[in-house]
């Protein structure tokens, strides 16, 4: 799936050549420097790196050496990586010594979008770490989902579905991590209401091979019943108020709370409700 950088951001980081040369960086703009001078993006969004895939990468650069310049900022008399580890992590490998690199000045807002945007275009990151790295912008710079959406060139309701993948049980986040399932399963799990129904249906997602269209439909399924079971206890409730103040009584809940609705339809009535409370 294809994603674009957000509007403004495309200014910050380049992902090619021609984009390079587009928006001013000049050949004089690159500098070779040691890799050891190199100190890791603390707001690296990505926690797990592929060995087979970094081994690769590492053959690669081998062969053609280190094709787009990783980007940095100064700190002190070393740099601080704010896109490019895991073309450092292969140079590395590669035993390169230098690698080139562009020197930019990014308030850390900017650091850690600039991050975020190079790791999804490059398809770097699992859903979970997506996740976690747009939660960061919304609690540490107190950033709205519209804003962040504006901000990664995608929609609310998208960073808002990918934000409810935090909310699943360690469980099934671990299996996402691990590609036990898919981001479509989660997805589906998410509809169904309670943690123990999440991790029963994940269960059976792992052991059966479902694809995601089943998934779906258990989900419907478990919901349907949810509620179903959700109505009768409450209409029992309304039933039992009905019997003890002798009004109908409508029972509306929400997901903090809810409403109690008593009718009444005199004056006199509604006072013989409020001396029930005296």
């Amino acid at each position: 799936m294809s994603k674009r950088l957000g509007r403004g951001l495309d200014s910050l980081i380049p992902t090619s050549p021609l984009i390079e040369e587009t928006i001013g960086i000049r050949q004089s703009d690159i500098t070779e420097i040691d890799v050891e001078k190199i100190s890791p993006n603390p707001n690296q969004p990505r926690y797990t790196f592929d060995e087979e895939s970094l081994k690769e990468l590492a053959d690669s650069i081998k062969e053609h050496g280190v094709i787009q310049p990783l980007i940095v900022t100064k700190k002190g008399t070393e740099y601080e990586l704010i896109a490019g580890e895991r073309r450092l992590r292969a140079a590395k490998i590669a035993g390169l010594k230098t690698v080139p690199i562009v020197i930019r000045t990014y308030s850390e807002q900017q650091k850690l979008e600039v991050s975020i945007i190079e790791n999804i275009q490059r398809h770097d990151l699992n859903p979970l770490e997506e996740a976690m790295a747009y939660q960061r912008l919304v609690d540490d710079f107190n950033l709205t989902q519209e804003e962040v959406a504006k901000k990664m060139g995608r929609s609310r309701s998208a960073i808002a579905n990918t934000l409810r993948l935090l909310n699943l049980p360690i469980e099934i986040k671990r299996g996402l991590v691990d590609g036990k399932i898919t981001e479509g399963h989660a997805r589906a799990i998410l509809a169904t209401p309670e943690p123990a129904k999440q991790l029963a249906l994940y269960e059976q997602i792992v052991s059966q091979k479902l694809n995601v269209r089943a998934v779906e439909e258990k989900a419907k399924i478990i919901t349907a019943k949810q509620s179903a079971q959700e109505a009768k206890v409450f209409s029992d409730l309304e039933n039992k108020l009905r019997e003890a103040m002798g009004s109908k009584i409508k029972i509306q809940p929400s997901k903090k709370g809810g409403k109690i609705i008593i009718d009444y339809y005199s004056d006199e009535e509604l006072e013989r409700i409020v001396n029930l409370f005296d």
